[in-house]
Formats: C-alpha cells, sequence, structure tokens
C-alpha cells in the first residue's frame, strides 16, 4: 500500500454504511454458503477462522454459528460496536475483534483465513491478498472473493464514473439522493431478468448480467439499496482479472494441486487454496 489515505478513506466510508444498518447479519444464510463455497460449515468447526475486513460483521454472524473454536476479524473502519452486536449471544468460542489495516496488522495464524469483497477496494489488492496467505497456517486454507474484471463492462462503464462524483459526497447524500433513486431501476431490471429467464432459460446466454441478477433478484428492495450505496460510496474499487488471479496463486507456500478459481454470477471470482506444509 503506498498511499495510507486512500484506504483509509475507503474504510471510513464502508463504516458510515455499515454503522447505519439495522442490527443482524445483511446476508441469508444462503448467500453465506454460497460465498463461502467449497469452503463448508465443517471445514469451520473447531478451527481458528480469521476474517480480514470484517465491516459490521455480517458473515462473522454466520461464521459464528458454524462454532469454530477462534474467531477474529480484522477492521480498519470504526465498526466494532455494531459488529459485536451482531454475534450470536449463543457463540462460545474466543471472540477477538482488531481494529487495524489488514495489509500490516499480525493476527497470529488461523487455520482458516477469508476475504469476501475486500481486495477489490484497496489501493493495493496484491497487499491484501499478500495479508491473507501471512495469516495462513501450515496445511490451513484460504478463501478470497473479488469483483472480475471479466463480466463486468456495463458497471465499469456506467457505475464505476458516477461512483468516482458520488464517493466524494456526504454518505448520507450518497445514500439517500443517489442509490435510493437508482435502486428502483437496478430492482425492476433484476426481477425482470429473473422472470424472463425462467420463462426462457435460454436467455440467460443473452441478457446482460443475467447471473447476477438472478441471484440477486431473490433478495428485497432494502437489500438493492444497500448494494447501490456500497457500490458507490466507497473511493476506490478495482475490477480483477482471472490473470492476476491465477498470478496470485501462483505464489510460492501454496499447494498447486489445491487452488480453485470460480467465476460466481457472472461477474466475480471466489478463488482459495492450501498453505503448504514447510
Amino acid at each position: 500500500m503506498t498511499d495510507d489515505s486512500v484506504d483509509r478513506k475507503t474504510a471510513d466510508a464502508f463504516a458510515a454504511s455499515w454503522n447505519d444498518l439495522p442490527a443482524g447479519s445483511v446476508y441469508t444464510r444462503a448467500q453465506f454458503t454460497d460465498w463461502f463455497d467449497p469452503v463448508t460449515p465443517d471445514d469451520l468447526r473447531g478451527r481458528r477462522v480469521l476474517e480480514l475486513g470484517f465491516g459490521n460483521g455480517s458473515l462473522l454472524h454466520h461464521v459464528a454459528g458454524c462454532a469454530p473454536a477462534v474467531l477474529t476479524g480484522v477492521e480498519l473502519g470504526d465498526t466494532a460496536g455494531v459488529t459485536r452486536a451482531n454475534i450470536p449471544a449463543s457463540y462460545a468460542g474466543e471472540l477477538t475483534l482488531i481494529h487495524g489495516d489488514l495489509t500490516r496488522v499480525d493476527a497470529g495464524l488461523h487455520d482458516v483465513v477469508y476475504c469476501i469483497g475486500v481486495i477489490h477496494h484497496l489501493d493495493e489488492p496484491v497487499e491484501g491478498f499478500r495479508a491473507v496467505l501471512r495469516h495462513v497456517a501450515d496445511g490451513g486454507c484460504f478463501h478470497c472473493w473479488v469483483y472480475a474484471r471479466e463480466g463486468n463492462a456495463l458497471v465499469i462503464a456506467l457505475v464505476d464514473p458516477l461512483r468516482r462524483v458520488a464517493s466524494r459526497l456526504h454518505w448520507r447524500v450518497t445514500k439517500w439522493g443517489i442509490a435510493l433513486p437508482l435502486a428502483f431501476p437496478f430492482f425492476v431490471a433484476a426481477k425482470a431478468t429473473a422472470a424472463l429467464v425462467n420463462i426462457r432459460p435460454s436467455l440467460r446466454n443473452v441478457l446482460p448480467l443475467a447471473d447476477y441478477f438472478c441471484w440477486i433478484a431473490k433478495r428485497e428492495f432494502a437489500f438493492f439499496h444497500h448494494v447501490a450505496f456500497d457500490q458507490l460510496v466507497t473511493p476506490t474499487t478495482r475490477y480483477i482479472g482471472r490473470d492476476t488471479i491465477d498470478a496470485w496463486l501462483g505464489s510460492s507456500g501454496i499447494e498447486q494441486h489445491s487452488t480453485y478459481v470460480i467465476f460466481r454470477n457472472g461477474n466475480s471470482w471466489k478463488f482459495g487454496g492450501r498453505r503448504k506444509v514447510e
């Protein structure tokens, strides 16, 4: 990371979003398992688990339900208060929330390290990936999710220029004055696409962002508003190509036969693997 202010501004922008949400996870259990697949709840149970960039604890909420022995989170934004409130009271393991820069912090070694929707918002995404690997114990696994360069031409052309302007405004203006009006056509487009694909499945291969729209169409309008705001409030968004991910996964210390790359919803990448046993 070459400019501390860039990632700090991004973290502060997201903190404004996360701290303004109702209690609980914004993600359903089905979304959680979809994001984590091929990592399963059994892979988390009884393990030392670390999340880099925990937001308001929406994913930690579900991970805690998988009963890890140790659950640790790192977040640069000031969201620890709402995050603790979002961890189920039934969680009996050890919980540690660290306020700090995930690219620099030393949170110790863990059996499972994941980073969902964060690396692509860093000033230098590769530093985020290196931070993931740095925290994986020998034989442990890591799992990441990022926006793809592939499949996002429409978003890059239409949404990203608006983000560059909206992210400079007060977050309330962005949320209620820009994201809310845009959430309506976003909602209608997703619902209409899902309905058309349901009638004629072959349209999934023709309509823009069809896989993504069919996925998000299952959610209520408030979630569309949340997603639209998250897209517009951040000062930095990168779209990561498959070639970059392949290069990252070729890093020394990773068991090459363990790696995987999954194109999710036609516009994002899930990828991960295991750390070599030295």
